[in-house]
């Protein structure tokens, strides 16, 4: 059952006072923080908004929303990283699963000992707590056991779907990873950066499986995309307007790049990308957004919708380059 850390956002209004609030999230959770609503409300008399825009991590927090509501604090609940807070206004909330691994981490850690002895463990901010007590499992059934350190944002063990610090730094120490979730999204991701056999562990369903097949198709769906946008003529280059995906520099640096293989360039500013939204721009061939690389991946596209890293290595092909590998990085962006 998911678990919000109310307390700290009771000792955080306590301490700050504040006229009025606002709480987000993911949608997984918004029932949760609709209850967590209620109950502030009715303690501390002031308004409290429950944005009902999703938000997708610490690259969309919804600020914007919160500021136009004129709030003096914005609570984002769920999206655990390394920092309590994002300047005067956002004050990160954890929210953990205390749902216990213990039973499928013993299958898993039995069913894989003929094959692998070196692991690492990775999980995504819902999990974070759990990586400890899975790690004694492993090592009690005579594994070598890698927690990956974090770095930015990210904690030791912790994954987003476009930064891979802790996973991608020990890929040369490990022979497999075991991802702790039930999350394609992310346990895909670890699968192609690494290129290493990765397991998922469903503490729900408690079963584990191996994701490598699934990695590999989304990993050639983004290969596609680059090798069709190469005949395109005219591109449009997308400009996030989320505050975290806010990427005008990048934009304008792949314009430059794009525009010196013979690419006609329209700059395009938008706040939600979706198929239906791009349909709009009938004389574009390809599509390049700077805001979030898991877009193109993760979403059906009509037509070619690429990433940063997507957009490099596009350039590289136009410059008869070999464009491999461009995905087996630490970050996306």
């Amino acid at each position: 059952m998911i678990q919000i850390d109310e307390e700290k956002i009771h000792s955080t209004i306590n301490e700050k006072k504040p006229r009025s609030v606002a709480l987000d999230g993911p949608d997984g959770i918004l029932r949760k923080i609709q209850s967590c609503a209620h109950r502030l409300s009715e303690k501390y008399q002031i308004p409290v908004y429950v944005i009902g825009d999703t938000s997708w991590g610490s690259c969309d927090l919804n600020i914007h929303a919160a500021e136009t509501l004129g709030v003096d604090i914005l609570f984002n609940i769920g999206h655990t990283i390394a920092m309590e807070k994002f300047g005067d206004k956002v004050v990160m909330i954890d929210a953990f699963d205390d749902i216990d691994f213990g039973k499928i981490a013993k299958i898993c850690a039995i069913e894989l000992k003929k094959n692998f002895n070196k692991i690492s463990l990775v999980t995504n901010s819902q999990y974070l707590q759990s990586v400890q007590k899975v790690k004694e499992i492993f090592e009690y059934h005579g594994y070598e056991v890698v927690i990956g350190r974090g770095k930015g944002h990210l904690n030791d063990a912790q994954v987003f779907g476009c930064e891979f610090y802790p996973a991608y730094d020990s890929k040369d120490m490990v022979d497999a990873y075991i991802f702790l979730g039930q999350s394609i999204f992310h346990s895909t991701s670890i699968a192609i950066v690494t290129q290493k056999p990765t397991f998922m562990l469903d503490p729900y369903f408690n079963e584990f499986s191996e994701i490598n097949d699934i990695a590999q198709k989304l990993e050639k769906k983004a290969i596609l995309s680059v090798f069709k946008a190469q005949d395109a003529k005219t591109i449009g280059i997308i400009i996030g307007l989320k505050e975290g995906q806010f990427a005008k520099i990048k934009a304008l640096e792949l314009k430059r790049l794009l525009e010196e293989e013979g690419k006609k360039i329209l700059l395009i500013a938008m706040t939600e990308i979706t198929d239906e939204r791009l349909l709009s721009f009938q004389d574009i061939d390809a599509f390049v957004q700077v805001a979030c690389p898991r877009i193109g991946t993760d979403n059906h596209f009509h037509k070619p919708v690429l990433s940063v890293p997507q957009a490099i290595s596009l350039i590289k092909l136009l410059k008869g380059e070999s464009p491999e590998g461009f995905l087996q990085i630490k970050h996306w962006l």
